[in-house]
């Protein structure tokens, strides 16, 4: 072949590699782009290394959330106590768009919103039972006041397991604790060991180990299941089942960010979200009974360490006792704490739901 049409043939022959080169990139470029989600959110989570983020939260939005929508919408998480992002700041960040999506413990707003730690004060939800009753009284009044006081979308409301009392020393009932030193995390629980004869020490989660340890305390409240994988069943002999508290978180968007999200994007949360909360619900309550069974040691614990554990169990007295220290000092602490608002919102909430009226002081 000449050299001018073998010229000619490799530049036809190339114009028309480029020509396919450019239609197959195209193809495939634009396959990419229809696999890529049109929306990707950034959640800040629970709290991490349980089980109501690991087994829910966590697979929802990186698994289920893609496999719900076909691939259309995906999420990245990551727990708030890992994100640096302050608990008790956080419905503000949410208000102002930093974190666009995230989850706010109840207990970390009590400082500056004392109303919102209405639902679980320490004593008043002995069970789940009661606690859900509690909730469901409570609700309307967190939703609306989210909504209009700090501009943010409530989504979902998570419960954390029971927190019960561990003791190195014997224990047959609640009258056993008075004069003993006892780990508390919140004011309403000082409050009811104060009531009970206790001394209240107020320590963080990580140093519960250490203070056992050294004497400083004798009992500690915390989850069953947490007390449990922290070691508490190796350090204490009886544990008893009245649930102190629990434990609520509310998840919620900013609400630019949530007036953001395609209309499908929203009808899908707003259907699944309910779904995932009840999962968490339902998960909290297993992992009650779960750390409880393991603490004593029983066959069926399968999550945590076997123990050797006295379970003492709530008896009739101590329910009343909860109940009659919950009157005569947790609330009328809490509203002293809080200021007349807040007996008005207990009164127009819990209080009709569960028969236990707030004094009002003009």
């Amino acid at each position: 072949m000449p050299s001018t049409a073998r010229m000619t043939f490799y530049r036809r022959y190339l114009d028309g590699f480029i020509l396919a080169a450019i239609v197959v990139c195209g193809f495939a470029m634009q396959a990419h782009a229809q696999s890529q989600p049109s929306q990707k959110l950034r959640i800040v989570g629970g709290l991490a290394g349980l089980h109501q983020y690991t087994r829910n939260e966590e697979p929802f939005w990186t698994k289920e959330l893609s496999r719900l929508s076909g691939g259309k919408f995906e999420a990245d998480i990551i727990p708030f106590d890992r994100a640096g992002v302050p608990g008790t700041d956080m419905v503000r960040l949410i208000q102002l768009g930093v974190v666009p999506f995230g989850t706010a413990l109840l207990s970390n707003l009590s400082a500056q919103y004392p109303e919102y730690s209405a639902a679980d004060l320490a004593g008043l939800n002995p069970d789940m039972a009661t606690l859900k009753k509690t909730v469901a009284a409570f609700r309307p009044f967190l939703e609306k006041s989210l909504r209009e006081r700090h501009g943010v979308e409530p989504l979902a409301l998570y419960v954390y397991p029971a927190q019960v009392v561990f003791c190195k020393a014997a224990l047959s009932s609640l009258a056993d604790l008075k004069g003993r030193r006892i780990r508390v995390s919140s004011a309403t629980q000082s409050d009811l060991v104060v009531a009970l004869g206790g001394v209240p020490v107020l320590t963080g989660f990580g140093q519960i180990m250490a203070n056992m340890a050294s004497g400083n305390t004798e009992c500690a409240i915390t989850g069953t299941m947490s007390g449990n994988i922290l070691g508490l069943h190796e350090v204490t002999t009886h544990i008893h089942t009245l649930a102190f508290s629990w434990g609520l978180a509310i998840f919620a968007a900013n609400l630019a960010a949530w007036d953001a999200l395609s209309p499908d994007l929203k009808s899908l949360l707003r259907r699944e979200l309910p779904k995932l909360e009840a999962a968490i619900w339902s998960e909290s309550e297993r992992e009650t009974a779960e750390g409880l069974a393991c603490n004593r040691g029983a066959s069926s614990c399968s999550d945590g360490h076997k123990g050797h554990m006295f379970e003492v169990p709530l008896a009739t007295q101590d329910d009343q006792r909860r109940r009659d220290i919950f009157i005569s000092t947790v609330l009328p602490r809490w509203i002293q704490r809080c200021s007349t608002r807040c007996a008005e919102v207990w009164n127009q909430t819990i209080g009709p739901a569960r028969g236990i009226m707030a004094p009002v002081t003009k």
